[in-house]
């Protein structure tokens, strides 16, 4: 069984979606009226096997230090806007 549904559905019920995925439903996600992408379960049983690719991290946020400031953040982003 398949059925369609909106973007706005799947973001705002993406657990029981994916829920109904899990017991075997396959589901279509529209934007715009235009189908997107498809959710289907997983195939099982022994020769059932999904490639995985390990996350890759970009632009090198981790190796910049932490910094701490003393003022609440949305004091400083008031004062950066108020130079526009």
């Amino acid at each position: 069984m398949a059925r369609t549904i909106p973007h706005r559905e799947l973001r705002n019920n993406s657990g029981a979606v994916l829920r109904d995925v899990q017991a075997g439903e396959t589901v279509y996600v529209s934007n715009n009226g235009e189908v997107v992408a498809v959710l289907i379960p997983p195939p099982r049983g022994a020769d059932a096997s999904l490639r995985f690719r390990r996350a890759t991290v970009r632009g090198g946020f981790g190796d910049l230090e932490r910094v701490r400031i003393a003022e609440p953040v949305q004091g400083v982003l008031d004062e950066l806007r108020g130079d526009r």
